[in-house]
């Protein structure tokens, strides 16, 4: 009997990319019986050292995972769903947005201490951030305290960012969180950041799986791992980001989650947040709305674009340094 040719999944190579990656591969093993060799790819975002701000942010990390699908040299790719544009790719789907991990941000301090630990030192705090959306609510959050820090930007993996702290570089960094879990690293976390202060990257916390837009066998395997609540959250929250014409390195947080939630009652109620902001934290735009939870692409899409009509013509456009246009 001939042996089913393994499935060729592509990744990124950083750690972070590869146990993700992983963790995909072993549910696909589990429901195809087949196996699943991960297919490393090295991104544009990989290998150039400019600040994400500087090179755009948008789709750096995707671009070569994408032509490597389009090309047949991998059958799927799994992405952090934040890198991903938002703009639908010709002849790719996304097959399956698993159930999301923690979406909040991490620090990572000296001494084990908390943001308002940090920034109430006199002698003040240097906290290292690669993202403006992070600086923005940051600093925002340190004016509220009538303190200011210094967000120094950075760039690097996991290793290399939290090494900025532990050589005495920088006081503190600040992570996506769901990173750090499934890296088996909350342990070093120092707080772990509500976001009624600092609200996450739209998609933060969940992965993308995408495969050709022709190939139905596959796209009905990779569908079992489809997380309703999540893929309606995350357009959602996407389409808010898109309204706003801005890059994935723009200051723009979002979040949408149950608006009530009891321990056994259907979640009905969805609450977006938004927020844009310049990178100083010297103004924001937070804005909320609530509705009934999207049963429907259209519905979610609906949700993200009315909250970005909101804050438009609150004057967010002027907040972003960065727009797709």
């Amino acid at each position: 009997m001939t042996r089913p040719t393994a499935l060729k999944l592509g990744t990124r190579r950083s750690a972070l990319a590869m146990t993700q990656s992983g963790m995909v591969a072993d549910q696909v093993r589990r429901l195809t019986g087949r196996d699943v060799e991960l297919v490393e790819v090295t991104t544009y975002g990989d290998v150039s050292r400019e600040h994400l701000a500087q090179i755009g942010g948008t789709g750096v990390f995707v671009s070569a995972l994408r032509d490597a699908l389009l090309n047949g040299e991998i059958d799927f790719a799994v992405h952090s769903l934040k890198d991903l544009p938002t703009a639908d790719a010709d002849g790719l789907t996304l097959a399956a947005i698993p159930s999301r991990e923690d979406s909040r941000d991490a620090l990572v301090a000296r001494d084990g201490l908390t943001f308002e630990q940090l920034a109430l030192d006199p002698r003040g705090a240097r906290v290292g951030t690669g993202s403006p959306r992070r600086a923005a609510q940051l600093n925002a959050w340190a004016r509220s305290l009538g303190v200011r820090i210094e967000t120094v930007p950075i760039r690097g993996n996991v290793d290399t960012r939290i090494g900025y702290v532990a050589s005495g570089d920088l006081d503190a960094v600040v992570l996506a969180a769901a990173g750090l879990s499934r890296l088996g690293r909350l342990s070093e976390v120092t707080e772990l950041i509500s976001p009624d202060v600092v609200l996450p990257a739209p998609g933060q916390g969940a992965l993308a799986v995408e495969c050709s837009a022709a190939d139905a066998e596959l796209i009905a395997v990779l569908a079992v791992l489809d997380d309703p609540f999540t893929r309606a959250a995350v357009t959602a929250e996407r389409a808010l980001l898109a309204a706003l014409e801005a890059g994935c390195s723009a200051p723009v947080g979002a979040l949408a989650e149950p608006a009530f939630e009891g321990a056994d009652e259907p979640i009905t109620e969805l609450r977006l947040r938004g927020v844009v902001g310049t990178t100083d934290g010297s103004s924001l735009v937070q804005m909320s709305i609530t509705g009934p939870t999207p049963v429907s692409r259209e519905e979610a899409l609906a949700l993200g674009r009315e909250l970005a009509d909101e804050m438009l013509a609150k004057g967010a456009a002027g907040l972003m340094g960065e727009r797709v246009l």
